[in-house]
């Protein structure tokens, strides 16, 4: 129960959060400039006032849906789900943002699954025709639907949501939602109700009223302040003096997370908060406190930004409170019941639960997957698709081993899908690691951030090394490698004609899409490659350090390479890649292992930085050619 909670808050947190700028925007710009506003008197207030409304009717709801559309469905459908959001908003006056967190997935999910039909059966040449006017026509239908169905009963769902908060209000219930939300935040489970009830209704309620205070029933800084001043007195051991500077980045900064640890050590006093943030939404209750927007991060910086002309009183009372019983009840909880307890574990712990959260892997010690560094036997690199950066991976790693000495360790990739469970490490990237941990319990998960020349890499090497100064080298026949393969020397992967030098900066995605279409041109994919190879860098960045970036498509387009194949391009002004610079593109259709080896070449000639700069540099086809083919 709880994992699945987890999982539809992380999906509503997707949704929401990457649009959380587009939220404050319309907060300021309706704190600065509606009639009441602190500019309302102004001159061109009026005029900028009229974006106030189209913001929270249209563009908000829009964004949430393109977003939600875009993590089911990549790019096509993130276009659909905003044309079904559409259909949602012009069924009613309602702020759709209930609308848009159904419309938007459903989209993405309508046009994925089209496409999944029509794999292979698309003539070439029509692919964008199709592509194009599938999107279109399931977009229109879902919109016509979205105004007859969706809309309607997403506005009688808002309305049973917004008579419940207001049940809760009149009855001065409210403040007891403290309860729920406080232990939740420890637990990383308050996206759900954070995101799916709070934001939507309470933004509906700051049109009506200019402020709503669900925007501060779970960002309030206060509760969280009073827990760590009250280790600042009532701590013991290394807690007292790391609980001053957690209650200045906790406050200041409006991390919130920072004093899960010590609620974990102790966890009787989450009381402390829970007491003190009902206390705290009672007295905002009382004095009319509550924001203009949502506030993020849940700092005092932030709160006072979102707080309405005439509401700071009210506000940093309400913060106030908080804090101040926070503080008494949990000093008293630590003089009287507190424990010795490790900050370091209770750190751990509250790593292990974000990780579950987000769906990212677990630290080996708190899952209790622990692995000996003497039993490793076999480490595998998992990606998406097991074709490129995994390989290019295992291949730095295998080199990193053996010129460490260190023998009778297979080193292979696969896709995250397909780890096998015989292994007891799996290195693979960040945002992966949750997948790979379900695949793969028994292992220890190595999360990184790119293949190539992770500092992750000769933690793991040293730590197998010091493992095994005391224990005797298995004998040879123990190690299996994929270099004991053979592999079809005869078969020339990487053509003359597809080394392409000297290119002029571009996006990663066009430098994706001209990769893919030398691979059609070749005869190595179909053309819908292309569109797997833009999902794969949509949902993971294919640039993977070392100024390299390695274009290639998703598991899901594997049946579409017709045989194996490698571009390459160089790009001597380099490429901005989402924040990373990439100099060189390997392009890969891979239907078997043939290409490891190219992979196992351009890791010798292209490790670091500055080798990848000199090459490119230096680069002719002839020397590229013979190099990457082992001909020279």
């Amino acid at each position: 129960m709880k994992e699945r909670v987890q999982k539809f808050g992380r999906f509503l947190s997707g949704m929401v959060m990457p649009n959380i700028g587009a939220f404050i925007a319309w907060g300021l710009i309706a704190a600065l400039f509606i009639p009441d506003g602190w500019l309302g008197k102004w001159g061109p207030a009026g005029t900028i006032n009229n974006m106030v409304g189209p913001m929270l009717s249209y563009l908000l709801p829009i964004l949430i849906g393109y977003t939600g559309g875009r993590a089911v469905g990549g790019q096509k459908g993130a276009v659909t789900g905003a044309l079904a959001t559409l259909g949602a908003i012009a069924s009613t006056e309602s702020t759709m943002f209930i609308g848009a967190m159904i419309c938007g997935p459903l989209g993405g999910w309508c046009i994925k699954k089209f496409d999944q039909s029509m794999e292979g059966h698309i003539p070439a040449g029509f692919e964008m025709v199709v592509n194009n006017f599938s999107v279109g026509i399931i977009g229109g239908i879902l919109a016509v639907l979205s105004i007859f169905v969706i809309g309607p009963a997403c506005v009688v769902v808002t309305d049973i949501l917004g008579s419940g908060v207001g049940f809760l209000v009149e009855h001065s219930l409210l403040p007891l939602t403290a309860v729920l939300v406080e232990p939740a935040k420890v637990l990383f489970l308050n996206n759900a109700i954070n995101h799916g009830v709070f934001t939507p209704i309470g933004t509906a309620e700051a049109l009506e009223a200019g402020k709503s205070i669900l925007f501060m029933i779970e960002s309030n800084p206060g509760p969280g302040l009073g827990l760590l001043l009250a280790y600042c007195v009532a701590g013991k051991k290394e807690t007292r003096s790391s609980a001053g500077a957690a209650a200045f980045i906790q406050f200041v900064g409006g991390i919130h997370e920072i004093y899960f640890p010590y609620v974990l050590m102790n966890p009787i006093v989450i009381l402390g908060p829970m007491i003190g943030n009902i206390a705290g939404i009672f007295t905002l209750s009382m004095l009319g406190g509550g924001l203009v927007a949502a506030a993020s991060p849940g700092s005092i910086i932030a709160e006072m930004l979102m707080t309405p002309k005439g509401g700071y009183i009210a506000n940093i009372a309400g913060i106030a409170v908080a804090a101040v019983v926070s503080f008494l009840i949990s000093a008293f909880l630590l003089k009287f019941f507190g424990k010795d307890a490790s900050l370091e574990e209770a750190q751990a712990q509250v790593a292990a639960n974000k990780a579950a959260s987000k769906g990212q892997a677990i630290p080996a010690a708190s899952t209790g997957a622990s692995v000996d560094a003497r039993d490793v036997r076999k480490i595998v690199f998992a990606c998406d698709a097991g074709m490129g950066s995994s390989a290019m991976g295992a291949t730095m790693v295998r080199n990193k081993l053996k010129d460490a000495g260190i023998t009778g360790i297979e080193v292979i990739h696969h896709p995250v899908s397909e780890i096998p469970g015989d292994c007891q490490i799996v290195v693979t990237h960040h945002e992966l690691s949750g997948r790979a941990a379900q695949r793969a319990p028994q292992a220890r998960i190595i999360p990184i951030k790119n293949f190539m020349g992770a500092p992750e890499y000769d933690v793991l090497v040293k730590e197998l090394l010091d493992a095994r100064k005391d224990v005797p080298a298995p004998a040879p026949a123990a190690m299996e490698t994929p270099e004991a393969e053979e592999s079809p020397a005869a078969v020339t992967l990487l053509e003359r004609k597809n080394i392409v030098l000297g290119c002029a900066p571009v996006t990663p995605e066009e430098a994706i899409q001209a990769c893919g279409r030398r691979m059609v041109d070749s005869g190595y994919v179909d053309e819908a490659y292309i569109q797997g190879m833009l999902d794969r860098e949509a949902s993971f960045s294919v640039a993977i350090g070392s100024h390299v970036a390695i274009p290639h498509g998703t598991n899901d387009v594997k049946p579409l390479i017709k045989r194996t194949g490698v571009v390459v391009m160089t790009y001597p002004d380099g490429i901005d890649w989402n924040g990373d610079k990439v100099k060189l593109v390997v392009g890969i259709a891979a239907k078997g292992d043939e290409h490891l080896e190219i992979l196992g070449r351009i890791v010798g000639i292209a490790s670091t930085d500055e080798d990848t700069d000199a090459l490119v540099a230096s680069a002719d086809t002839e020397t590229l050619f013979k190099k990457l083919n082992g001909l020279a």
